[in-house]
């Protein structure tokens, strides 16, 4: 399965981080409440020139380490198919977080997503819930099993809220990777959420990956896009894109439009 964002296609996917869902710890409102926010984020950015969204249990916190629980399935489900509907052919994905990407596909494939975020495919770190491996042998065979062919994978290499040893070798493990892990496309990332990327990392991947896509995917502004863009094939956007740049906040068109155009120029 290719992934959606080609190779140069300069695209920019935006991010609906949705509220704590039901049975998590944050969870203070109601569902209505959860579908309409995470409505009204999506359609600020398809009003905003997104070529693509990314749906991920952002509230959650703190997350499970590999399998969500079956509500977080199937309250994403619901929103992830109003979203789908709301944006016709723009592509959508899917990332459960911490790491469930059985789930993640299960949802992608349920609700006509086209690609999952997979935050840690192959190897094995260091993260804030503990170690977590890549089960890229059950996601590839899952992938199959249920009749989600048509959903592409899309891996972190050197995941961000993550320690890595010292030498960590990006290009090498974006090449395993794809090469033996299958994944469509290789997303580089900062150290935490809106954290900017090393732009030297990101070529030193581009340069060992040169046929798959490469995404950016944290710390992505106006100020740098048409940087990272010059080197990645499409970035995943999120804080950048709320109001006054703050995570929790909610989409500013503005903002979006702003990004586009420069994602453009």
């Amino acid at each position: 399965m290719s992934f959606p964002f080609a190779v140069q296609s300069n695209s920019i996917i935006g991010v609906v981080h949705l509220t704590p869902l039901p049975g998590s710890p944050g969870y203070r409102g109601s569902r209505q409440q959860i579908l309409d926010s995470a409505l009204t984020d999506a359609q600020a950015l398809i009003d905003g020139g997104v070529h693509g969204i990314i749906v991920e249990n952002f509230g959650d916190t703190p997350f499970t380490p590999s399998a969500v629980e079956a509500t977080t399935v199937a309250e994403m489900s619901v929103v992830v198919r109003a979203i789908c509907l709301l944006a016709g052919a723009l592509p959508v994905g899917v990332n459960v977080l911490r790491n469930d990407a059985a789930a993640a596909l299960a949802i992608a494939a349920a609700t006509g997503s086209t690609f999952i975020r997979v935050n840690v495919h192959t190897s094995a770190v260091l993260t804030d819930q503990g170690w977590i491996s890549g089960r890229a042998h059950e996601t590839l065979r899952q992938q199959i099993s249920i009749d989600a062919g048509q959903v592409a994978i899309a891996a972190d290499v050197g995941v961000k809220h993550a320690l890595h040893p010292e030498g960590f070798d990006a290009a090498k493990a974006a090449v395993e990777t794809v090469g033996r892990g299958r994944a469509d496309a290789v997303i580089i990332t900062g150290n935490a959420t809106g954290a900017s990327l090393d732009l030297d990392q990101l070529v030193q991947v581009r340069e060992a990956i040169p046929s798959t896509a490469l995404v950016a995917g944290s710390g992505v502004d106006v100020a740098n896009v048409a940087a990272i863009l010059a080197i990645a094939d499409a970035a995943i956007v999120g804080t950048s894109l709320k109001q006054d740049g703050q995570v929790d906040r909610m989409v500013d068109v503005a903002r979006v439009q702003a990004l586009v155009e420069a994602a453009a120029r």
